[in-house]
C-alpha cells in the first residue's frame, strides 16, 4: 500500500504520483472527460438546476464546462499564479467569495474524488512542489505557503512535506545515473522557470544529495504563446489602430489586448466595463472591421480555440523552420506563416531573464559549466530550440538529458516521500 502522495500543482498542468518502495506509479484520475494522468489546472463553478451546491469540475471537464455553458459558467485557470501575490484578495464566485486556499481546495478536491480509492487514507504523508520563485512582479513566498498550508490542512494528511520542483526533477533523474554527479535540472513549467544544482553520491549503496544551490524567474511557457498572440492576433483584431476622437486621432487603448495573457480571460472581459467602450469603438475606428472582429472573439467564447491554435503553431516551431498559423472564426487573413527566427525574435527579452537565472544559479555557486556532470531539461518549453540552445552553448552536449517532461516532479516528489531523511530535501514551509 502506498503511503507518500506526489503533488505537482503546477501553473497549466497538475499531476498526482504514488510511491511504491523504489518505484512510483502516477495516479489516473477520471472524470466525465475520460481518464488521464495529466490535469489541467483549472476550475469551473455552475449553478444547479435544483438550487443546490455549485457543482464544481476541474481539468478538462473545468474547460468542458466552460464551453458547453457559455455566460453561466463561473471559469478560472492558472490559479497558481495568484499564491505569492498581496494583490490577489480573492474572487466572487456568483457572490460568493473565494480565496485562493479555497479556489485550491476546490481544486485538489475534485483530484482526489476523481482519483478514487487512489487517494485513500492510508496516505501518510504528501510532499508537495513548490517552484524556487513564485510567479508574479513581485512574489511573496511567505504568502504563498502559508496559503498553500491553509488548503491542505482540510485534508488532514499526518504530515505535508514542500519540495523544490527542481529538486524533485533531480531526484527522478537521479535514478538513472551509476556514478556520482553534480546535476543542474532545469524546469519549464507554464508559469515559472526554476533551476537547481544538486551534488548526488552513493555511498554504502545508499543515494545521498548535497544541495548546492536554487535559482528561479517568473517566465515560461504561457509568456511564449502570449507573444505570438501579441504579433500575430492582436494586429489583426485591432491593435495598433486608430479610431476618431473629436478632431484627434487616437490608438485603440492597447489594455484591450492584455486580456489575452490568459484565454479565459476573454469570456471574463466581456462583463467588464472596458468591453462596453470596446464596441463603441467600433463606430470611430478607422479599421472597423477589426474591433468587430474582436468583438466577435468575445461575445462567441472563442478564447479556448484560439488558445489552442497557438499552441499547436508553438509547438510544430519547435519541429519546423517554418509553419502556418491559422484561426477560422478571424477569416483567411489570419492565415499566417509564422517564422522560427521571428518567433525567436519575439521571445527575446523572456530568454534573456530565463538565461540570466541560470547565470545567476551558476554565479552564487561558483559552479562552472565544466563542473556540471549531467543536465535534465524537463517541462514542455525545454523543446523549445531557442531554449535548447542556451544550455548547448554552455554545456557538453553528451551532458543534456530530457525525459518525463509532464511527470517527472510528481514521481520525484513520491519517491522522495519514501525516504527516512526526507528533511533533507524539503524547503522550508513558511
Amino acid at each position: 500500500m502506498a503511503s507518500a502522495l506526489g503533488l505537482d500543482f503546477g501553473t497549466t498542468n497538475s499531476v498526482l504520483a504514488l510511491s511504491q518502495g523504489t518505484s512510483t506509479r502516477s495516479v489516473v484520475v477520471e472524470s466525465s472527460t475520460g481518464k488521464s494522468d495529466t490535469t489541467r489546472t483549472a476550475l469551473s463553478f455552475l449553478k444547479r438546476a435544483d438550487r443546490g451546491p455549485l457543482q464544481i469540475e476541474a481539468g478538462q471537464a473545468a474547460i468542458r464546462e466552460f464551453i458547453d455553458n457559455p455566460g453561466e459558467c463561473r471559469f478560472l485557470q492558472s490559479i497558481k499564479t495568484f499564491a505569492a501575490s498581496s494583490l490577489f484578495q480573492g474572487t466572487l464566485v456568483f457572490a460568493k467569495r473565494h480565496d485562493f486556499e479555497d479556489l485550491m481546495y476546490a481544486f485538489l478536491a475534485r483530484l482526489r474524488d476523481y482519483a478514487g480509492s487512489e487517494w485513500s487514507s492510508a496516505l501518510t504523508r504528501i510532499i508537495v512542489g513548490r517552484p524556487v520563485q513564485f510567479a508574479g512582479a513581485n512574489p511573496d513566498e511567505r504568502l504563498a505557503l502559508e496559503r498553500y498550508n491553509r488548503a491542505l490542512a482540510r485534508f488532514d494528511f499526518p504530515e505535508v512535506h514542500y519540495v523544490y520542483e527542481p529538486v524533485a526533477a533531480a531526484f527522478y533523474f537521479a535514478r538513472t545515473l551509476d556514478r556520482d554527479a553534480t546535476v543542474l535540472v532545469a524546469d519549464f513549467g507554464g508559469g515559472t522557470t526554476d533551476y537547481s544544482i544538486i551534488r548526488f553520491e552513493s555511498k554504502g549503496g545508499r543515494l545521498t544529495a548535497t544541495p548546492v544551490g536554487h535559482s528561479g524567474v517568473g517566465i515560461a511557457g504561457d509568456h511564449f504563446d502570449f507573444r505570438i498572440i501579441d504579433n500575430i492576433v492582436s494586429p489583426l483584431i485591432g491593435k495598433g489602430s486608430l479610431f476618431k476622437s473629436f478632431d484627434k486621432l487616437l490608438e485603440v487603448p492597447s489594455s484591450y489586448y492584455a486580456n489575452f495573457g490568459r484565454w479565459n480571460q476573454l469570456s471574463i472581459f466581456k462583463t467588464l466595463k472596458d468591453f462596453s467602450e470596446l464596441k463603441k469603438l467600433v463606430r470611430a475606428s478607422l479599421e472597423p472591421e477589426k474591433l468587430e472582429a474582436f468583438v466577435d472573439l468575445i461575445e462567441h467564447d472563442e478564447g479556448y480555440p484560439l488558445y489552442q491554435a497557438v499552441s499547436a503553431t508553438k509547438m510544430r516551431l519547435s519541429q519546423e523552420e517554418e509553419t502556418e498559423f491559422f484561426f477560422a472564426p478571424l477569416g483567411e487573413r489570419a492565415r499566417t506563416a509564422v517564422r522560427r527566427a521571428d518567433f525567436e525574435t519575439w521571445i527575446a527579452p523572456d530568454l534573456a531573464r530565463i538565461e540570466q537565472a541560470l547565470d545567476e544559479v551558476l554565479q552564487k555557486t561558483e559552479t562552472v559549466p565544466a563542473m556540471i556532470d549531467k543536465v535534465f531539461l524537463t517541462g514542455g518549453t525545454s523543446f523549445v530550440p531557442a531554449v535548447k540552445r542556451i544550455f548547448d552553448s554552455r554545456f557538453d552536449r553528451t551532458k543534456i538529458e530530457s525525459g518525463g517532461e509532464l511527470l517527472s516532479i510528481a514521481h520525484g516528489l513520491a519517491l522522495i516521500g519514501e525516504r527516512q531523511d526526507i528533511a533533507t530535501w524539503t524547503a522550508e514551509a513558511a
